[in-house]
Formats: C-alpha cells, structure tokens, sequence
C-alpha cells in the first residue's frame, strides 16, 4: 500500500494533494501547525491520521515520523515537503525575525524533514521525496528575496539529494511553479509588479496533479506552467544577463 506525508497539510496545495491521493486509493498522513484546520480536513477524508507540528521544531519531526511509519511496518513511500511560508514587500520593510521566520520554515524545515525521513525512505520500495519549490528559485525575484532565496535553497538540496540517495534508491525532485491561488498568496497586503503582470493563473488542485505526476517520475525539476516551462527551458541556454533582464522587467514598478 502506497503512503505519503504531507506538511502544511491543512490548506493550499497541500490539501488538495492530501484529497487528490486520498481519492487515488494512498494511505495519507497531514502535518499541520494549524490544528483545527487540519483536524477538519482529516475528517473529511474519514479521519486519517494527522499531527498538529510546526516543522521548524526537530523533536516534534522526529516524533510524527516514528507515528506514521509505525503504523506502516516502517515505510515511507513518498514525503511531500509543502509546508511554506510568505511574504511580499519591500526588503528593508519586513522584521528581519519575519525574513527568519520565512528562511526557518521554508528550508529548516524541509531539511528535518527530510533527515528524519531518510530511514524510514531507505526501508522503502520506489520510495521518494517531492520538495516544493518555486519559480522564484530560478532567479532572484525581487519583494520576495528571502522566499526567493529560500526556494534556491530547497533547490540545490533537491539536486544534491538526488545524485547522494540514488544508491538507497530514493529519488528527489521538486516542483517549481510561479504564482498560485492559494491562501498564502491571496492574504498578501502588498502587490509585487512581477504578480501584476504574469498574474495567478494556477490552483491548488493544478499543483496537486503536478504532485501525482512527479511522484510517477524520475524528474528532479518539474516547472509548471506555459510560460514558467519557456523561462526555465530558456535560461539553460540563454547567458545570465537575458534571465536577469526579464526579472527586472517583470519586476519593475
């Protein structure tokens, strides 16, 4: 029986990925740090088994992984690293304990995650790690920088992570979208210009089935949608000064 961990679980496209398996026939488990959220959706999908954590707490990782895998003889088929944190605005403008709030969640978190998954992945067949990351991890996006730096980060720790565990036969890719319709970005106070003009054209549920796709996929980067899929193929190729000259375009006021 195939299983997946979800964290950030309780809305967003971690919920729709959580309702997108769950229909497909997966045994699913939802991490959460908001816990009556998660609750809710838990029993929606008949009262599958959650944690309320926050992922920047390693002891409480640890602990959520030795529950689920124990009621998986020990197995981990795939972890989906969802769980993120946002904020539009000017640099100089956000706390800087918000910047570290965002750099905490959004890759400390993925890497307890992951390091307290590994056992338990290694136990596992065809097992697999599917990091979320973002189309702001292609190149600095500007009223975004920790964000964006933080989805570099989960970027190079996909590509590391995937050559390092091919020989447990663990694979791990990560999902690159641009802007999506979902809570943590319609609760933004602040509009960046490159929003305005590329605009939110992808939901949750699109993510989701990106999600089913890359968990039957040896991908490590899948980038979704049209014009992210052209940018991403593009900047191969293109020398760095054409990337740059197309954020500073998007991202002018």
């Amino acid at each position: 029986m195939n299983n997946i961990l979800i964290t950030g679980a309780a809305s967003g496209i971690g919920a729709a990925t959580a309702r997108l398996f769950h229909a497909r026939g997966w045994q699913v488990g939802l991490l959460d740090i908001n816990p009556s959220a998660l609750a809710s959706l838990a029993a929606e999908l008949g009262g599958v088994w959650h944690a309320p954590i926050d992922v920047a707490d390693a002891s409480a990782v640890y602990a959520a992984l030795q529950d689920f895998t124990g009621l998986h003889n020990g197995q981990l088929r795939l972890l989906f690293n969802c769980a993120g944190v946002l904020r539009f605005g000017h640099f100089e403008t956000i706390e800087l304990a918000e910047h570290a709030r965002i750099l905490q969640i959004n890759v400390l978190g993925v890497l307890q995650m992951t390091h307290a998954a590994f056992a338990y992945l290694k136990a596992t067949p065809q097992a697999q790690v599917i990091n979320m990351s973002s189309a702001s991890g292609l190149y600095g996006t500007p009223h975004m920088a920790s964000y964006s730096a933080s989805k570099f980060a989960v970027r190079g720790l996909t590509e590391a992570l995937d050559l390092e565990w091919r020989k447990h036969g663990i694979r791990v890719g990560d999902l690159m979208p641009p802007f999506v319709r979902t809570p943590m970005v319609s609760s933004q106070h602040f509009l960046p210009p490159a929003l305005r003009r590329l605009g939110v054209n992808l939901s949750a549920e699109q993510i989701a089935m990106a999600v089913w796709q890359q968990a039957q996929s040896n991908k490590v980067h899948r980038p979704i949608s049209g014009l992210f899929k052209l940018m991403y193929c593009s900047a191969q190729f293109s020398p760095a000064w054409l990337t740059r000259g197309i954020m500073a375009w998007l991202s002018r006021g």
